[in-house]
């Protein structure tokens, strides 16, 4: 069952009692329902959504955006609605940039998220000069094979290929050609996950979050790639369970 809350936010298992809201930002070329295992295993601790980006899915026909920031203030707009109750924000790979530019958004507004959860991508101020989104289909491709977060047999099926390349290439754009504002820091806690042989980032580049955040800072480094927390989810899914139901011991080690 699927509760959104505007074409922007899927609310798959709502839990009206939980104290606190955790919104969820999917990699390139993932869609909200990759969240669908996080929001069933975390409910009704935690009432889970996830931001669905357009070009996926039933909103496949709406232009991807090409440019992080403007997704940010776009994604920021629409989380007014849902700001009743506490919230943490957890973004994976370029989901992990977004995240952190809305609570730069929601904290110029007053609200400081419980914790931002990034997971699979380098700091903002360590940016990896990459150009994927250039390169021909195959090449684009290769890439997402490489990274290992997509099922093959998707893949393998040319009609399909051809419905989500433009929203991968447009989210490689957005991720590539982000650059961060200097000066910009958040207050809130932030948590930095990543995967010890990840090609995409190394613990020094996911160390290096904790130079965006005046709060609190932790890092935990999973076995994998880019995709450790597929094989790690139980793990992933109950860290944010201790975080998101003790905010108060946000920035120690449970």
């Amino acid at each position: 069952m699927t509760v959104g809350t505007g074409e922007w936010i899927r609310r798959f298992h709502p839990a009206p009692g939980a104290a606190a809201q955790l919104v969820c930002f999917a990699h390139a070329g993932g869609a909200a329902s990759y969240f669908f295992p996080v929001s069933r295993a975390l409910s009704p601790a935690v009432d889970v959504l996830a931001v669905q980006y357009p070009g996926r899915q039933e909103r496949r026909r709406e232009a991807p955006f090409e440019d992080a920031e403007l997704l940010a203030d776009a994604v920021a707009g629409q989380l007014a609605d849902v700001t009743d109750r506490p919230l943490a924000l957890f973004g994976h790979s370029l989901g992990a940039t977004i995240a952190f530019e809305v609570a730069l958004r929601l904290e110029a507004a007053g609200i400081t998220p419980l914790t931002l959860f990034v997971s699979g991508r380098t700091a903002p101020s360590r940016h990896r000069t990459q150009w994927v989104h250039l390169g021909d289909d195959e090449q684009l491709l290769a890439e997402i094979v490489r990274m290992e977060g997509t099922d093959p047999a998707m893949l393998r099926d040319p009609e399909l290929v051809r419905m989500i390349l433009p929203a991968f290439r447009s989210d490689y754009k957005a991720a590539e050609t982000y650059r961060h504002r200097p000066g910009t820091q958040l207050r809130c806690p932030v948590l930095a996950l990543t995967g010890d042989t990840d090609p995409q980032v190394t613990v020094a580049e996911a160390e290096a979050w904790r130079e965006h955040t005046t709060g609190p800072f932790d890092l935990r480094v999973f076995p994998g790639g880019h995709f450790y927390l597929n094989r790690h989810a139980k793990d992933v899914v109950a860290l944010i369970r201790r975080r998101m139901t003790a905010p108060a011991e946000n920035g120690t080690r449970p």
